[in-house]
């Protein structure tokens, strides 16, 4: 492999269908700026999910799904209709590309992108290319800024690009991306296989092959796909997800070798920033903050208001002892973006500080991860992989084990077998949830959350040598992999070296 270009990286809904796609005319279709309702500011969707979080908690007979509507609108400042519009990580494997390239962004920043295909489009509306274009952006707008409301527009522009063009590759790699956005990884699979018939070397839809694969957990295909994109389209779209396949595989050296390599080709600032935070993940997961942190600098230097690299930059803090640091920069990430993942790394450093009004400060933001996975899952957004995580340790135990068997059954990756093992151990159903607990970790993946996992399942099963290897091997890896379950796994090695 060796990078030879420059777009960017790799890598949620609205109940209601789809309005219909009309093949507008230039004197009749509405203006794209209709179809653009004002989006709310971080600020007031964070007001929002506070406000609905704090009504759900005062009345718990209120309807879950009128609950939904009512912050659906509060979220989008009235854009949405009865019904709602409609997710991470960014989630968080590893890390939520830009996902729209050069030709979109023109090297702007995709709030400026979308103004700049609104206009055009009121000049030129039945430009299909533009019309994929604005949906694609829709989709990566909505998941750097955590507004589900967006996907439903997005949704919108792609059907109008394919009423104007049937068939064309770009909007059908475009729903691809918004399908996988949605979760919905066997449509995303499907939307992308239809988009490379009609083009071969689309880009995006080579990537969002790979990621469908991955998050289907069918990881030697998605080493195939990987291996055929870099052929067709090398870049760093193609190298990061290349080294994410490698990761999951237990191979961290050609990981690394392979983002250093990416890094080394990124020309554009956003591309920087996406490529250095990804190698900042790597390091972070090995347990090296120092190196982590040097790469999210990196990053913010390319990018001072890249989420993805305050959110990781706010984790090595916390793992390296800066508690107060990771507190300031987490809080700053939740402003302009409440996500689960940042909501809940939030919540257990408070509960870690535990000074005066901290625990009010976790149950808040554990709150606000409801209510936003209440606005997601409103949206047609799949959110059970968040709610088993977050449920597990914040929240209900049976509504995790529900949420993990749900996803379980839908794809079977690393990452759902360690939620239902960890949904069933704090369940009390430890012997059933050993089985899951060994397949999250046969991949060769190395997570020291996921071996934390399987050594107190272990211990709980009297699995104790077994609990020892590891759970010394969770604190080797990762020692500051999280604030409480580090205190847990510690003090968990600590009761079994006593009762040897």
């Amino acid at each position: 492999m060796s990078p030879r270009t420059n777009d960017s990286p790799r890598g949620s809904g609205g109940q209601d269908a789809p309005r219909p796609a009309e093949a507008p005319e230039a004197s009749t279709a509405p203006s794209a700026a209709a179809d653009a309702p004002r989006s709310p500011s971080p600020a007031e969707r964070v007001d929002a999910l506070r406000r609905f979080a704090a009504a759900v908690r005062r009345g718990r007979g209120l309807h879950g799904a009128s609950c939904a509507v009512l912050l659906a609108v509060a979220m989008t400042a009235g854009a949405v209709a009865v019904g709602g519009d409609g997710r991470d990580a960014a989630r968080a494997a590893p890390g939520v590309s830009r996902a729209v390239g050069a030709d979109v962004l023109v090297r702007g920043d995709l709030d400026t992108a979308i103004r700049s295909l609104q206009a055009h489009m009121r000049a030129q509306p039945r430009d299909f290319g533009a019309w994929a274009a604005l949906g694609l952006a829709q989709v990566e707008r909505a998941r750097t800024d955590g507004d589900p409301s967006r996907y439903a527009r997005a949704e919108r522009a792609l059907a109008r690009s394919l009423a104007l063009r049937p068939g064309n590759d770009q909007a059908l790699a475009g729903q691809a991306a918004l399908a996988a956005a949605r979760h919905d990884f066997a449509a995303a699979l499907d939307h992308a296989d239809r988009a490379l018939e009609r083009n071969p070397y689309s880009e995006r839809a080579l990537c969002s092959r790979i990621d469908a694969l991955v998050e289907l957990g069918r990881y030697e295909e998605a080493g195939r796909a990987a291996t055929v994109a870099d052929r067709r389209r090398p870049g760093v779209p193609v190298f990061t997800r290349y080294a994410y396949v490698r990761e999951l595989r237990g191979d961290v050296p050609a990981a690394r070798r392979v983002l250093h390599r990416a890094l080394d080709s990124a020309a554009g600032p956003a591309d920087v920033a996406y490529v250095a935070t990804a190698l900042g993940n790597l390091e972070r997961g090995q347990g090296r903050y120092g190196t982590a942190l040097r790469h999210y600098a990196r990053a913010l230097a390319a990018d001072d208001a890249y989420l993805p690299a305050l959110e990781g930059r706010a984790r090595a803090q916390a793992a390296d002892g800066d508690r107060a640091g990771a507190i300031t920069t987490l809080e700053q990430v939740v402003a302009r973006s409440p996500l689960p993942g940042p909501l809940v790394a939030l919540g257990e450093l408070y509960e870690d500080r535990d000074a005066p009004g901290d625990r009010a400060k976790s149950r808040e933001q554990y709150a606000l991860v409801d209510a936003w996975t209440a606005l997601a899952r409103a949206g047609g957004v799949d959110v059970d992989l968040d709610t088993a995580l977050a449920a597990a340790d914040h929240g209900d135990t049976a509504e995790a084990l529900r949420a993990a068997r749900a996803e379980w059954n839908r794809r079977r990756t690393v990452h759902t077998a360690d939620a239902l093992a960890w949904a069933l151990h704090r369940a009390g159903r430890s012997a059933e949830a050993l089985p899951y607990a060994r397949r999250a970790t046969a991949t060769g993946y190395r997570d020291a959350a996921f071996l934390h996992h399987r050594g107190m399942i272990e211990k709980a099963t009297g699995h104790d040598r077994a609990a020892r290897a590891s759970l010394t091997a969770a604190l080797e890896l990762n020692p500051g992999f999280s604030p409480l379950g580090a205190r847990a796994a510690r003090a968990a090695l600590k009761e079994l070296e006593a009762a040897r």
